[in-house]
């Protein structure tokens, strides 16, 4: 089973990249079914994407990046280099994809995905708006085919 689970705000401009893609990749599924691939916006619903991840082989996550790169860059990262225990509070929003992907494996265990990838694409405006930036949609749109072009070739290790 693969998971492919988008996040961000859609009101945040580019920040609401990982969504986007997800949503085109539900419409793709819906036109192109694959009985073992599941697709899921989660938003910044970080507790929502490690109950979605649960019982994958495989998890793919895709969210912008405010690292200071140049706006679009696209870094494909191995998801263990990421995983970050979640600091006590008392608010599921600091509660985060890093943080599911870091306690799903503790609480889940084999339950979890043991290969996860992370997509990160560089932001060039999180402030509020509706429209991706030319650069992260022209790099959304290389995520997208790159992701489509996996699920029909799942042989095709991208």
């Amino acid at each position: 089973m693969l998971t492919i689970i988008g996040c961000g705000n859609l009101n945040r401009n580019d920040d609401a990249v990982g969504v986007i893609i997800a949503q085109r990749l539900q419409q793709f599924i819906a036109q192109n079914p694959h009985p073992n691939v599941r697709v899921y916006d989660c938003g910044t619903a970080g507790m929502e994407v490690m109950f979605q991840a649960r019982g994958s082989q495989t998890l793919i996550i895709i969210d912008a990046s405010a690292t200071g790169s140049e706006p679009g860059a696209i870094f494909k990262v191995p998801g263990k280099e990421l995983e970050a225990l979640p600091e006590p509070s008392y608010n599921l929003h600091d509660f985060r994809w890093d943080n599911a992907l870091a306690a799903g494996r503790k609480i889940f265990q084999d339950d979890f995905p043991q290969e996860v990838t992370v997509y990160l694409i560089e932001a060039a405006n999180l402030g509020f708006g509706l429209e991706l930036t030319p650069a992260v949609q022209h790099s959304a749109n290389l995520v997208f085919a790159e992701l489509t072009e996996l699920i029909s070739n799942p042989k095709s290790k991208i």
